[in-house]
């Protein structure tokens, strides 16, 4: 069986021949590029958004502690409230 006969006609034409220059860059490498770039962007420009927040900003208030609460826990810690 001859099979390079068979199928000479579907054949790729070759590029043995001919003089084909790239111009320009792979457009998949643009885009990569282009969003690698802005994602870098971004990353950077939030760490740099928090270190300045974290001088600039002053602390967070704590949530005061109610009486009650206050109360249970001298309790469980043996010390007992004052007027009791």
């Amino acid at each position: 069986m001859d099979y390079e006969g068979e199928f000479e006609h579907d054949a790729p034409p070759s590029f043995d021949g001919m003089d084909v220059e790239v111009k320009g860059f792979n457009p998949g490498l643009i885009v990569l590029l282009l969003v690698g770039g802005l994602l870098l962007a971004f990353f950077v420009g939030n760490f740099l958004l928090y270190r300045y927040a974290q001088k600039a900003l002053p602390p967070k208030k704590k949530k005061p502690i109610s009486k009650k609460k206050m109360k249970k826990e001298r309790l469980r810690q043996g010390v007992s409230a004052p007027g009791e």
